[in-house]
């Protein structure tokens, strides 16, 4: 393959389109949060992912599960857990089964505050899909995005 190649052009035109959406759509979604709720979209993320762990098997995440999920890295993540644990929002326990583990609750002001920026947030992503949809380059894209949200439920 040459830098050339029509296969090697579309997969980069690929990339670029889902890169595109992608910071359309997080630029959009921060705005919306930061403006109502002052969080932002990786802070929405941590408390969402935390708030749906559960006292079962396996039901609390460790940090490197939870760096997974938001797409950060652990150092990252842990610093996030701090900012929020700083305003109230999170809280750190010890696991009672390993002294080294180190496990993260949502408050009940995290609770609170993720409930009521959760309308925004999903009407800031419908408003990003929304827009996006309507450029040529994009809307294939968009439209796997509302597929597989559609598949669990939530656009």
């Amino acid at each position: 393959m040459t830098a050339t190649d029509p296969a090697l052009t579309a997969l980069a035109q690929g990339w670029c389109a889902l890169s595109l959406l992608h910071g359309r759509i997080e630029s959009h979604v921060e705005r919306a949060l930061q403006a109502a709720h002052h969080l932002s979209v990786r802070e929405y993320a941590l408390l969402d992912v935390l708030s749906r762990q559960h006292a079962g098997q396996g039901g609390h995440l460790q940090m490197k599960q939870v760096a997974d999920a938001v797409v950060l890295s652990q150092s990252a993540t842990t610093r996030l857990v701090t900012r929020l644990e700083d305003r109230g929002l999170l809280a750190r326990y010890l696991c009672p089964t390993d002294r080294r583990g180190i496990y993260t609750n949502v408050s009940e002001a995290g609770l609170a505050l993720l409930e009521a920026a959760r309308p925004t947030h999903n009407e800031a992503l419908r408003e990003a899909l929304d827009s996006a949809a309507t450029e040529p380059e994009l809307a294939p894209l968009v439209r796997v995005v509302r597929q597989r949200g559609s598949r669990i439920g939530e656009l």
